[in-house]
């Protein structure tokens, strides 16, 4: 790459990060061209951006940002997959790591939330838990319980009268 062609790279991934919730690393080696391409539609229906990223110039991008403060603050090696979420925070990570998980590959490396550095396994705990929609299930699953308990309970006696009422009809028969 020549100079300017850095330089510009350099502003668009700030540029990137700056508008990203969450940012995450992670090692690409052995995807193929096919699985790359699945992948980068799952990771955008998720709400995220794929990019694969020169290693300097992401140091670049965060020093600028103060997200770190010297280059040897991020020890980057190999090549690197950049995952941008400007929405959820976790959603595309998740989705690269259940795509991953069939294949074996895909080694979270480290990531950003905010102006957190997070390693993997801190990312691995997010990836995690469960997601929002899943919780909103819960709640309403949650709220909707009592409600049908007290259903399940009114119905309950009216089933019992009606028992006891056909056992006496059948006596008097």
């Amino acid at each position: 790459m020549k100079k300017q062609e850095k330089i510009f790279e350099v502003e668009n991934l700030t540029q990137k990060i700056k508008g990203s919730k969450s940012l995450v690393l992670a090692d690409y080696r052995g995807l193929t061209a096919n699985q790359f391409n699945e992948l980068r539609k799952l990771v955008k229906k998720a709400g995220g951006e794929l990019q694969v990223v020169k290693n300097t110039l992401l140091t670049r991008a965060l020093m600028n940002l103060s997200i770190i403060k010297k280059s040897d603050d991020l020890a980057l090696t190999g090549p690197s997959l950049a995952i941008f979420s400007p929405e959820d925070e976790i959603g595309p990570t998740k989705a690269l790591v259940a795509f991953g998980k069939n294949l074996s590959l895909l080694a979270l490396k480290t990531g950003f939330m905010g102006e957190n550095i997070l390693s993997s396994d801190e990312l691995m705990h997010y990836v995690n838990l469960p997601g929002k929609e899943e919780l909103r299930l819960k709640l309403v699953g949650t709220l909707a319980q009592p409600s049908q308990r007290l259903v399940f309970d009114l119905n309950y006696n009216l089933y019992k009268l009606v028992t006891i009422l056909k056992r006496v009809s059948e006596k008097t028969n």
